[in-house]
């Protein structure tokens, strides 16, 4: 595995074969998706940490959601990569809509974990307060974890896999506040792609406790996908948002095989 800091953005670009590019949502890191690496072997594998999460704190200026797709495909062009199956958790995935509504050539397939449109109002409201919280420093991203470990895993994994529970309470603890602030300011102003435009085949995955995504907003998204060269939606039971994490072998299984099944895409 390579490496490479490219404008204060840490990138790590690992084996051969067909691009994958992977993209994190708020609170995540490159290692959100270290669950699915078995799933895209043989392939060329490029995680990024987003401007101002992961390793990538020191990215200066606002944080969007366009910047965040126009920092993607930099990435991609420096890398060489001009067509890639995009993998993306939460808030990448409005990342990855909207680079498949505006640059359809250079995309694959969307592999989409815990996907939403945008948030909805009252979300909006939600996370715009948790950016406050997290302007308080140490004891405010303290309150903001203990919070999300209950809203945002499920029952069944917080009982039976604490290693999971773990890894997101460290994933979330170790962002720097005022950086995940700027980040939630990104995921409250998201607006949506115009994902009608969608050509891509779509993988959409979901957990049956995910409220970020829940299964029947996940449902009404595939019925806008209508131009897309397939969707298949996945609802795990006793799953809650972070379904790389909470049910990885399921998560590869329906990774893997969507790869496979789409590889000339």
């Amino acid at each position: 595995m390579t490496l490479q800091i490219i404008d204060r953005i840490a990138v790590e670009d690992e084996g051969e074969g067909p691009a994958i590019v992977c993209v994190h949502g708020l609170g995540g890191s490159t290692n959100t998706f270290t669950p699915l690496m078995a799933a895209m072997a043989r392939h060329r594998v490029i995680r990024v940490d987003l401007p101002g999460s992961g390793r990538s704190q020191r990215a200066e200026g606002d944080l969007t959601i366009e910047r965040y797709a126009a920092t993607m495909l930099d990435i991609c062009d420096r890398l060489g990569v001009a067509r890639a199956h995009w993998v993306g958790h939460s808030m990448g995935n409005i990342v990855l809509q909207h680079i498949a509504a505006d640059h359809p050539k250079r995309v694959a397939g969307l592999a989409m974990f815990g996907p939403l449109i945008a948030p909805p109002d009252a979300a909006r409201t939600a996370i715009t307060a948790r950016a406050a919280k997290a302007r308080e420093g140490p004891a405010g991203m303290q309150e903001i974890t203990q919070a999300l470990l209950q809203a945002s895993i499920s029952a069944d994994t917080r009982e039976r896999m604490p290693v999971a529970v773990a890894y997101v309470r460290e994933s979330l603890m170790r962002q720097e506040g005022e950086n995940y602030a700027r980040s939630c300011e990104a995921l409250a102003a998201a607006q949506p792609a115009a994902i009608d435009r969608i050509t891509a085949p779509v993988l959409l995955v979901t957990g049956d406790e995910d409220g970020v995504a829940p299964p029947q907003a996940v449902r009404a998204m595939a019925d806008k996908l209508h131009r897309a060269a397939s969707t298949r939606v996945v609802v795990f039971p006793r799953c809650g948002h972070w379904t790389p994490i909470e049910r990885p072998e399921e998560c590869r299984r329906e990774l893997r095989e969507f790869l496979q099944a789409h590889a000339r895409s």
